[in-house]
């Protein structure tokens, strides 16, 4: 069977309306733009582009809902409704799945196995961290009684990327509703249609009119700008790609908005000699190429010590090229298609750049035979680079990864720190003093030891220097989404 033909028989794309104020709305301007499938090059549907006065109405409905029925709920009430969106988007699973898989290229089996139960899980999660929430009190002896009380942040932009949209977007809203704010969402233009899903999804939920607003468009002198240009917006929680954090940071000097960042990584996988090397094969396979690597906490740096560097490339080298490329909805795939024709010259450009500057590619590096369209790129393994090369200090957020050799614990320790970025990093060793030792020298916010990718949804995630501002999950996240007032009595 052909890849669209099997793309018919499963799923119907959508058209992309604004939804603003409870209710779906083409543009003032009338402006469309093509959704594309990445799998296809073909055009799934037409996207309205807001701009300015989408803005301008959604960011109106939010306010107003802020302190309308939704300031007026208690928190169980509002604690049923936000855990009812994670039930409606469990009911839906199949269809959010396949529109997922549809916008990014991803296999199905990631869409429905992760994206979707973890974007219900969001949900499920904050409503129950809630429950348990509180605050500070303190006495000063017999003279006062200090204590905090929690209130919303206001208005909240949340703007949302491409590689995980459903999952992603519902990491930042389902803390923001859970803490009482209102949201406009400007979804990435690329992947519009799991958002677009969402507003029926939180109409149905009962979540109030204007509380949840979601409007498309593009960066740069479109809805991107104008919601972060807005004066009566009080946050932006924005993941994406770190030269855009800056564009958005100066933008809400302006206001003083607060923020929220998760940019960029080229995060360090560290495989020591001592290690399970079968197991760390079977995990970085996954942390190099899973979701096509465009996951900003891949370990797309790999680093192993020089008596094993050998038998570890074997290996690796062997696993990779038995992945399957192609098909999204094909079951055997185990990588889809990037995301689209920009990216996908991006990506290849750096394979070649790799090439120009003494790499060696083992595995991969060009497109799979048998398929002629879509952005498909067989994984790719490069050795032979320098550690102050491009492909070795750049985020590429493709299939593509370096390995590397390193014969000392110091030598390795100030090769994964040497880099603007600090989002994740993995450590294999069975040495328990050395596990808390180099875990405890690494410039990241999250060290995995002996494992990659396994979060409890309570710590606190985000990265250091280039890699972002701030940290979500548990508290951290009401930290963001919520302002404390202290409250003084004297006795």
């Amino acid at each position: 069977m052909s890849l669209q033909s099997t793309l018919e028989n499963n799923v119907k794309a959508l058209d992309c309306k604004h939804f603003i104020n409870g209710q779906y709305l083409t543009s003032q301007s009338e402006k469309t733009f093509h959704n594309i499938n990445p799998a296809t090059q073909e055009v799934l549907g037409q996207v309205c582009e807001g701009g300015k006065e989408e803005i301008d109405l959604a960011v109106g409905a939010a306010r107003r809902a802020l302190n309308g029925t939704w300031k007026k709920m208690t928190s169980n009430d509002r604690i049923n409704v936000i855990r009812r969106i994670g039930d409606i988007i469990l009911e839906r699973k199949d269809e959010l799945a396949r529109l997922e898989s549809l916008d990014t290229g991803k296999p199905y089996w990631l869409s429905s196995t992760i994206d979707i139960p973890r974007a219900a899980y969001n949900f499920h999660f904050f409503a129950d961290y809630l429950r348990g929430l509180g605050t500070e009190a303190y006495q000063t002896d017999d003279v006062a009684i200090n204590y905090s009380v929690r209130r919303p942040v206001g208005v909240v932009g949340l703007i949302n990327p491409w590689n995980l949209p459903l999952l992603l977007l519902t990491w930042k809203l389902a803390p923001c509703l859970a803490a009482g704010n209102t949201a406009v969402i400007k979804p990435a233009e690329l992947t519009p249609m799991t958002a677009t899903l969402l507003g029926e999804i939180c109409r149905d939920a009962g979540v109030p009119d204007g509380v949840v607003n979601i409007v498309h468009g593009f960066g740069p002198d479109s809805a991107g700008s104008a919601l972060t240009e807005h004066p009566d917006v009080d946050a932006i929680s924005f993941t994406g790609e770190t030269t855009t954090g800056k564009v958005i940071m100066s933008a809400a000097a302006k206001s003083l908005k607060k923020l929220s960042y998760e940019l960029g990584g080229k995060n360090p996988n560290i495989i020591f000699a001592d290690s399970d090397l079968d197991e760390v094969i079977e995990t970085t396979v996954k942390s190099s190429f899973i979701n096509q690597g465009e996951v900003c906490l891949c370990g797309s740096r790999i680093y192993v010590e020089r008596t094993v560097y050998e038998e570890f490339l074997q290996k690796f080298v062997a696993k990779t090229k038995q992945l399957v490329v192609g098909d999204p909805f094909d079951p055997k795939t185990k990588v889809g298609a990037l995301i689209g024709e920009e990216h996908y010259e991006r990506v290849t450009s750096f394979i070649q750049l790799a090439k120009e500057e003494g790499g060696q590619i083992l595995a991969g590096g060009k497109r799979p035979e048998g398929l002629d369209k879509g952005y498909f790129l067989e994984p790719t393994i490069i050795t032979g680079l320098d550690r102050n090369c491009r492909v070795v200090r750049e985020e590429i957020f493709g299939p593509v990864v370096t390995v590397i050799p390193f014969d000392l614990e110091e030598e390795v320790i100030a090769q994964a720190n040497d880099t603007h970025y600090g989002l994740s990093a993995s450590i294999w060793t069975n040495d328990l003093r050395r596990a808390h030792r180099v875990a405890g020298q690494i410039e990241a916010g999250i060290v995995w030891v002996n494992t990659w990718f396994l979060r409890d949804l309570r710590t606190p995630f985000g990265g250091m220097k280039q890699s972002g501002i701030g940290r979500e999950g548990g508290m951290h996240s009401f930290e963001f989404y919520s302002e404390l007032t202290n409250i003084c009595i004297k006795l």
